[in-house]
């Protein structure tokens, strides 16, 4: 199913360089994954400090593009400049957690956005993600299909942020946006799940009968 994380690869060749850059510098892929969970923890701490104010809610999607992109470049460094660790792979996962929950948690606290829906949301997105670490420990793929996995959640959070900032979106709708994001994850959850029980179950079993 088509995501945003499908244009990752092309994304990835503009971002080339500037690993290299980074490389050369002495600069780590942990370090900038964690560089990407600091921008996120101040961008959340932003929102969530000024939650009447239209200038945190605009600047959002530019953090948000920011955080994709040193996504990108952490994962190229690991892989092609041999920096991959046990530490690098734990930080990766935890930090896009964290890095959601701080960013799109504050949105509970933006009048006319309902918390109990905007939480869901959140919660959803964590067991979207662990479905796809999941898929690992059963012996398939880390699984990143759509409809709704991080690149389209953070594009859906930003396009929010920026019909409340020029009051586009009325509360009534803003209600309406959320449980349409409620129901893109829950069918996320389900098409991740299908995916890994499948291919798990496609690979060869040793003699113990479990997967190798």
């Amino acid at each position: 199913m088509i995501t945003i994380y499908d244009l990752k690869p092309r994304f990835q060749n503009l971002l080339r360089p500037i690993c290299s850059g980074l490389v050369n510098r002495g600069i780590t892929a942990n370090q900038v994954t964690i560089s990407a969970i600091v921008l996120s923890a101040l961008g959340g701490i932003w929102i969530a400090l000024s939650p009447d104010q239209n200038l945190p809610l605009l600047i959002l999607p530019i953090i948000l593009f920011i955080r994709m992109a040193l996504n990108a470049i952490d994962g190229m460094m690991a892989r092609e400049f041999n920096q991959k660790s046990n530490l690098g792979a734990v930080l990766n996962e935890l930090g896009d957690i964290i890095a959601d929950v701080v960013l799109y948690i504050p949105f509970v606290m933006i009048a006319g956005v309902s918390a109990p829906l905007c939480t869901t949301v959140v919660l959803l997105g964590i067991i979207v993600e662990m479905i796809g670490v999941i898929s690992v420990q059963i012996g398939g793929s880390r699984r990143y299909d759509g409809p709704f996995g991080k690149s389209d959640r953070a594009f859906a959070f930003g396009l929010l942020a920026v019909l409340l900032a020029f009051d586009f979106i009325p509360p009534p709708w803003s209600d309406y946006y959320l449980s349409l994001l409620i129901l893109l994850s829950c069918y996320t959850v389900f098409n991740r799940a299908r995916l890994a029980l499948n291919e798990a179950g496609s690979q060869p079993k040793n003699q113990s009968g479990n997967q190798p």
